[in-house]
Formats: C-alpha cells, sequence, structure tokens
C-alpha cells in the first residue's frame, strides 16, 4: 500500500508518497515522470514520514536549511540510484554540472567515463523531488538544462537557496 498525500507549496502543488514509512515520491502536481515510483493501491493518508516531509519542506520553503531527512526508498535501477545518492550529498546553496555529476557517477561505478546525457536522464526520473536535489544541477555554461518541475521552479528553488544563476 502506498500512502499519499497533498502540500501546497509557494511553487504550485506537490504530491507525496510513502511505503512502510517512508517517503517514495515527491512530485510538483503535473511535472514530467509524476507519480512514476507509485506501485499498486494507493490511499490518501497522513502518516508519520508524510508528516516529517511536510515539516521539512515547511522549514525548506521558509527559507531554511532543514536538519533532518525523512526516512526515503529510493525505487528506480541501481545506475539511477547511483546518481540520485550522487545528488543527495551536493550540498544547500551549491550547484554541480551534469558533466561533474557524470564524472563523480563513472568513479563510483569503476568507469572510465560516463555520458552525460545518461546522468541527465536519471536525474530527469528523480522520484523525489528537492529532497534530492535535482534543481542543483546545471550546465556546464551555469544554464537551467532542463527540470522535469520546469525551469521556473528551478529557478525559484535556486533562489531559495541564494544560488545565483547565470546565464539568463
Amino acid at each position: 500500500m502506498t500512502f499519499i498525500s497533498h502540500y501546497d507549496s509557494p511553487l504550485g502543488g506537490i504530491t507525496l508518497a510513502a511505503t512502510n514509512n517512508r517517503l517514495c515520491g515527491l512530485w510538483f502536481d503535473g511535472q514530467k515522470y509524476f507519480g512514476s515510483t507509485l506501485q499498486g493501491e494507493t490511499k490518501e493518508a497522513e502518516t508519520p514520514v508524510l508528516c516529517q516531509t511536510r515539516q521539512w519542506l515547511d522549514i525548506y520553503f521558509a527559507g531554511g536549511q532543514p536538519d533532518f531527512f525523512p526516512s526515503m526508498q529510493l525505487i528506480g535501477t541501481p545506475f539511477q540510484q547511483t546518481v540520485w545518492n550522487i545528488l543527495r550529498n551536493i550540498p544547500y546553496g551549491e550547484t554541480r554540472t551534469y558533466k561533474e555529476v557524470a564524472a563523480e557517477t563513472a568513479h563510483q561505478l569503476g568507469r572510465p567515463h560516463m555520458a552525460a546525457q545518461a546522468v541527465g536522464n536519471a536525474i530527469g526520473h528523480n522520484p523525489i523531488s528537492i529532497l534530492i536535489p535535482c534543481h542543483r544541477v546545471v550546465g556546464t555554461n551555469g544554464s537551467l538544462t532542463g527540470y522535469a518541475g520546469g525551469t521556473e521552479r528551478k529557478l525559484a528553488l535556486l533562489q531559495i537557496e541564494h544560488i545565483p544563476y547565470y546565464i539568463k
């Protein structure tokens, strides 16, 4: 059973999903790949992990840096999970380029190189937006290349974290 809940953010509605008291999804309503990890029956309910995620989001959208993370269940391929774990290590208020994430992915997988496009695809399928900060990944020239929730939201999330935006 997957439990879902809704959160009204300053950037639009967000749907939260949890199984086994672990967060497994956080999507802006209508975003690309919305609900990609929802499996089986769903039920609207408030669970402890969904309430904790709401608290995290309240702090974040108020301009704070939460000092806790809800327990997460990453549902994806081993490759995707490697990329998403790299994203989790990008500090609040900082960015990385797709090229840098691709290089780190290659290093962790013991490969000589990794295509930035493959990494970009995994980033685009991130099922837990904001908490797994795919919005902190930018193009080599600082451009806002892609964001499943829309580039306007990506820019707004970077502004919340006081990350300068270089390319207009």
